[in-house]
């Protein structure tokens, strides 16, 4: 079938699965039996077309509101006119969980058209010859994928409203109307935000359910496809994995501590038992043969009381699997393997999940470690000399001395983060013995800038009882800034040649991981320089660490948004060449990206094969013009050096931030109860731009419609090298270089959520009308070079479907928007303490439903 074809099939798959059936089941709201629905639901399509119209006249949000009020409801009085806007984002919310309900639901048979990049591409591929299936095997040998799921403040749906989600997507697919119109009333008198912050251990258990009802059941099907399919040994090797941040991630989260570890540990390890305990019941039911009683009943006594009883936890993999064997082998030799399959499948569950369920990392920020190192060289008999602080970078990398101790933080120290950094350190310890080694094996530095943060991590380690030979830990530098990015190659060269770490790494089976952050670096650089930063640090890493003979994964810290590393991530896989190691795939998934793209077992593991496949496919073929030749990586960094100036220039002026403070949430997202986690870094202080965190900075952009981090500069930069002659070059590049087309390809993404028409009315202002029209003025040029060289009419042309879905989900939140920059505006000339607060709330009311229909804006 052709691309044309394919492509046709699943925009009228789309128009009829999800266009139609939004418009049918949304009319249901209008009859459910709350409180002002029904008048809301027949007020808002009036409200949400006059938002259209003021838009388009570029009308301010004060003036749209206020006319509607007067031309449909003229008799009410202002604070009943407040009220209403609450109904309305009631009404709207809910809307978006409907259509991403349908859309969701719609999956299987929309995907269905388009199968490319995933394993059953693989398999189409290895079909073709004996020595095709083989390169694969080969290649699968060498190859891992590990997703990691972190509690970045980002999910903006509570998990009952989640678990509705789940319902309603199951009701939608049979079409049962009864069934869909009991889950919206349900839907309607749930709430959609929290009263108060969630603990990490809270978060914690929301993630879990993602774990427990869709990856548990997703990685499985996916390992067992591929081992059945590619010969590969199912004892020896696991290509995926599966990570965990909550409750290890203290960096910038002080209510992150030791018990919250343990207490995270513990629970992970409870709610697998519990998914143990349930696959086992059933196997029970199968599994009534002679010679298996003494092993099923030792099986279900070790399952019970872990999945219901706080034992002293103990790492059982080894027994259990041993049991489970056992009873194979008796299924095979006396009753002719009936129902081995579905022992077969609790084996591959226990070797994948062991007694931990997911990996949990621990990281930290490097300035935090070098404070209790140097308390270390004060309080404990180290070996490091006197002075030592005082020494250069050089010096300070050969005087670490590896002394090993068992130093425990006395109870008396006040300071938190020392005593929180030794107890964990001793903790990780324990969770291993426990749980078993992987529960617990990584150790991020967070802003990692010198050799010496990762050697003096090491010797807290060995100041806190462990051992030199037996130092089960991989620790990982995150590199994050465009200047920390440029001396990656040569901090990690100073590791490889370094005896002690070299020999640590030699224990570790010479592997490597180094986490780089696509979020700082496109808040410290722009779009373009952030990902052509991390590019060139990949292949200078890639070349430096096969120089020493290192096997080097890559471990990228991506969000939702393209301005954070998210969009079409995998065509950012596919398209790596030979110069960047890409045999391990690693990336975080956090907040909307986990429901929207992992929120049922076909997407996710929809979204799985495609990372595989890419990974798979793009060693084996390699497409040659993925390996930049020296003229295109010319090109790529004159135009990333362009873009960095203008977004360093823009950063630097001196109304950005207050513009951002004055005219987005950004100052009220701390009130919005979905995280555990400051959104900035020195919580009490005055805002300042280094302080506050990428997710903050990037979600108060995409909330003004403005999408700022994930084009600003783009179109300046084609631009110039158009206007010098370059641009034929920079066509073919796009043409024919999957990185650069995924790059300008997700850019389009970003400004396909952008909607300058909501912010025009601040043309007129007398302070800011200049800064807003230079920010329009690079929007428009960038859609114009963008289109340009892609040879579109419009954004995102070659997709139709996404583009359309897109569309949409904007039109549904327009009246949001416009409600939130109504209430900004208020607040900003309001002198009334209590309306202010009623404002207040109104705009972080408006915030969840805004996020929640982008699926990857924050």
């Amino acid at each position: 079938m052709s691309p044309t074809l394919k492509l046709s099939q699943r925009e009228a798959a789309f128009n009829n699965e999800v266009v139609t059936r939004f418009e049918l089941y949304n009319s249901l709201f209008q009859t459910l039996p709350f409180y002002q629905v029904k008048d809301t639901g027949i007020l808002l399509p009036f409200f949400s077309s006059h938002c259209e119209k003021g838009a388009i006249t570029h009308d301010s949000p004060t003036e749209i509101i206020e006319s509607f009020f007067e031309k449909y409801v003229p008799d009410i009085e202002h604070r009943e006119q407040i009220n209403r806007m609450f109904r309305f984002i009631q009404y709207i919310e809910r809307q978006v969980v409907l259509f991403d309900a349908i859309e969701d639901s719609s999956f299987n048979k929309i995907g269905k058209f388009d199968d490319s990049g995933t394993l059953q591409s693989l398999l189409q591929h290895a079909a073709i010859s004996d020595e095709s299936r083989q390169d694969i095997s080969e290649k699968l040998k060498d190859f891992s994928l590990r997703l990691v799921l972190t509690a970045h403040p980002t999910q903006f749906y509570p998990g009952t409203v989640l678990g509705i989600m789940t319902d309603l997507i199951e009701a939608v697919k049979t079409n049962d109307i009864n069934s869909i119109d009991v889950l919206l009333q349900q839907l309607g008198k749930t709430p959609f935000f929290n009263k108060t912050s969630p603990t990490p251990v809270d978060e914690a258990v929301s993630l879990s359910w993602f774990l427990e009802n869709i990856f548990y059941h997703a990685v499985s099907d996916i390992q067992a496809k591929l081992e059945e399919e590619f010969d590969i040994d199912a004892a020896s090797r696991q290509i995926l994995e599966l990570g965990f941040w909550p409750g290890g991630d203290r960096d910038g989260n002080p209510n992150v501590t030791t018990q919250t570890t343990k207490e995270v540990a513990s629970f992970l390890r409870q709610r697998l038992f519990r998914c143990y305990y349930r696959d086992f019941r059933t196997l029970k039911r199968r599994i009534t043969f002679r010679g298996v009683e003494e092993a099923m009943g030792k099986l279900e006594n070790l399952f019970y009381k872990n999945a219901n009883e706080q034992l002293t936890p103990v790492d059982l993999q080894g027994e259990i699997l041993d049991l489970l064997l056992s009873i194979k082998d008796v299924i095979l030799k006396d009753h002719d393997g009936l129902f081995v399959d579905i022992v077969e499948d609790m084996i591959q569950k226990v070797r994948l999940f062991g007694c931990y369920f997911a990996t949990i990392d621990i990281r930290q920020d490097s300035r935090i470690l070098r404070k209790v190192f140097e308390y270390g060289t004060k309080n404990i008999d180290t070996g490091v000399a006197e002075g030592y602080s005082e020494l250069s970078e050089d010096e300070k990398v050969k005087s670490i001395v590896f002394k090993e101790a068992d130093f425990v933080c006395p109870e008396e120290e006040k300071d938190a983060m020392i005593h929180d950094t030794l107890d964990t350190i001793r903790l990780v310890k324990q969770i291993q013995e426990g749980n078993g080694e992987k529960a617990c094996q990584r150790f991020i530095i967070s802003n990692c800038q010198r050799a010496s943060d990762i050697l003096q991590l090491i010797d807290l380690f060995l100041w806190s009882g462990w051992k030199k030979d037996s130092l089960s830990i991989d620790f990982m530098p995150l590199f994050e800034t465009v200047n920390d990015l440029e001396h990656a190659a040569g901090i990690m060269e100073q590791l490889y040649t370094h005896p002690f770490y070299a020999e640590h790494l030699k224990n570790r089976g010479s592997q490597q991981t180094i986490m780089l952050g696509f979020s700082d670096s496109t808040k410290d650089g722009g779009y373009l320089m952030a990902n052509w930063s991390i590019y060139k640090a990949k292949v200078e890493l890639t070349a430096m660490a096969r120089k020493y003979g290192i096997q080097l994964a890559f471990f990228d810290g991506r969000g939702g948004p393209p301005a954070r590393g998210g969009g079409k991530t995998h065509r950012f896989y596919a398209s790596m060449g030979k110069e960047i190691a890409n045999e391990h795939i690693q990336l975080t998934i956090q907040g909307q990206t986990v429901s929207s793209q992992y929120g049922s077992v076909e997407t996710a593991r929809f979204n799985m094969e495609q990372l595989i496949n890419a990974g798979v496919i793009s060693a084996l073929h390699p497409n040659r013009n993925d390996l930049l030749d020296a003229r295109h990586k010319e090109l790529i960094q004159q135009m990333a050096d362009i873009s960095y100036k203008l977004f360093i220039d823009l950063r630097a002026h001196p109304l950005f931030v207050e513009y951002l403070e004055k005219f987005s949430p950004l100052k009220l997202l701390s009130r919005i109860n979905i995280s555990s986690r400051p959104t900035k870094r020195n919580a009490g202080a005055q805002l300042k731009l280094e302080d506050l965190r990428a997710i903050s900075f990037v979600t108060s952009w995409s909330q003004l419609k403005q999408s700022i981090p994930g084009f600003y500069g783009v179109g300046t930069a084609l631009k110039q090298v158009k206007e010098t002659g370059g641009w034929d070059e920079v066509k073919e590049l796009y043409r024919t270089s999957g990185f650069f087309k995924t790059m300008l390809d997700n850019c389009m993404m970003s400004m396909s959520k952008s909607d300058f028409r909501v912010t025009a009315y601040l043309e007129k202002d007398e302070k800011f009308g200049a800064f807003w029209k230079m920010l329009k003025d690079e929007f428009v040029l960038t859609r114009e070079m963008l289109l340009e060289v892609t040879g579109s009419t419009v954004l995102m042309e070659e997709y139709p479907v996404e583009r359309r879905s897109i569309a949409i989900r904007e039109k549904i939140v327009l009246p949001l928007v416009i409600i939130q920059h109504y209430a900004l505006q208020c607040i900003n000339y309001e002198k009334d303490t209590e309306l202010n607060d009623i404002y207040n709330k109104l705009v972080i009311r408006t915030v969840y439903g805004i996020v929640n229909a982008g699926r990857n804006l924050a």
